[in-house]
């Protein structure tokens, strides 16, 4: 999953970007509003984390702007602030959930996970479709209980596409969660990733190929 981590001390956002990742997350840092609005526009991203006080916003400027744009993906506000009104106030702001510092990366993690999957309209970590099924905690595959055998960049795809099941996905979109703009390579890689893995489902799933390709857009998963 890419996320967009809003935070303006850096060597915060390093260190909660480099706990992230343990969780293997892929994290994209912005310092300030104007940073993380142009990410926004840019990239797609599977849900933002968000520092309530940034040192000349408020990070509750950043979500209206970003709903402003019809950014829709989830966002996630850290803060100190324990106070009850605070919380109240973030959420009505467009917040899906609010996690107060300091805080334990499981508990965050599973709260990243918690509101993705909501937005998805998913209620479990664990997605199953038909015999497919994908756990997001621990970033698995399995068809009919056999694990489904894909190298990182696979499994990401998969996940990008089973999370946003019968809606299509541009190869644009699929870039910006594979990588963010990070070191990011031409589209045509796009297809070579379904490519390789529609004959690996369609190995597995005895010839059936639910990954649709809608042409002059994307892709689709349809199972």
């Amino acid at each position: 999953m890419r996320l967009l981590l809003v935070e303006d001390d850096k060597f915060m956002a390093q260190m909660i970007a480099a706990l992230l990742a343990t969780k293997k997350f892929q994290v994209t840092t912005a310092n300030t509003k104007d940073d993380a609005l142009e990410n926004l526009r840019s990239f797609q991203f599977d849900a933002v984390i968000l520092d309530l006080r940034l040192k000349e916003e408020s990070g509750l400027d950043v979500i209206a702007a970003a709903r402003a744009l019809d950014v829709e993906c989830p966002f996630v506000v850290l803060s100190g602030d324990l106070d009850t009104d605070t919380k109240v106030q973030a959420l009505r702001a467009g917040a899906d959930d609010y996690v107060t510092k300091p805080f334990k990366i499981e508990e965050l993690s599973a709260r990243i996970l918690a509101v993705v999957r909501r937005s998805n309209g998913h209620q479990s970590s664990c997605i199953e479709l038909g015999p497919l099924r994908l756990d997001l905690e621990e970033k698995l595959a399995q068809v009919n209980d056999q694990p489904l055998s894909l190298t990182r960049k696979e499994y990401e795809v998969l996940e990008a596409l089973i999370l946003r099941s019968g809606r299509t996905l541009s190869k644009d979109a699929i870039l910006g969660l594979l990588y963010g703009g990070m070191d990011e390579p031409n589209p045509k890689i796009i297809d070579v990733f379904v490519c390789k893995l529609r004959k690996k489902l369609s190995q597995a799933l005895n010839g059936l190929s639910p990954i649709q390709t809608v042409y002059g857009i994307g892709y689709s998963f349809r199972m």
